[in-house]
């Protein structure tokens, strides 16, 4: 087996790949261009728009403890935007639901009352027969 150095890029690399990705670049020729598997570069780029720039770490290893802490706030930041997002659209939903159950109850209510007043029969024969009630 041979043993291969690791390459390490810097932040700038990194983030300068991303933005031509993100500008549109194809991730296989770019991969070539730069000569970084395109698994990688994507992999840079969900670092990146989960994290931010933080994300994009430059050496290897466990990063420090004031860098670690500045990378789980930026995470609880993006998480917040997409849980705000998301209950966004559950409100939105629910109130169509709503609205729909609305027109729904409208309908059965006046379908309901004519067929109660359909249905209103003379207990006495000859008298008058009752008349709907006036809705003002």
């Amino acid at each position: 087996m041979s043993q291969e150095k690791r390459r390490s890029f810097s932040r700038e690399f990194k983030l300068a790949v991303i933005e031509r990705l993100e500008a549109g670049e194809s991730g296989s020729a770019l991969a070539l261009e730069v000569g970084v598997k395109r698994t990688i570069i994507y992999r840079w780029r969900d670092a990146w728009r989960v994290g931010g720039a933080l994300a994009l770490r430059s050496k290897r290893g466990r990063p420090p403890k004031l860098e670690a802490l500045q990378m789980a706030d930026a995470r609880g930041v993006a998480a917040k935007a997409g849980d705000l997002k998301e209950a966004r659209r559950q409100i939105a939903e629910l109130e169509r639901k709503v609205g729909q159950q609305q027109l729904d109850l409208d309908f059965f209510k006046g379908t309901l009352r004519r067929i109660e007043t359909s249905r209103r029969t003379d207990t006495v024969p000859g008298a008058p027969a009752s008349s709907p009630r006036s809705r003002r």
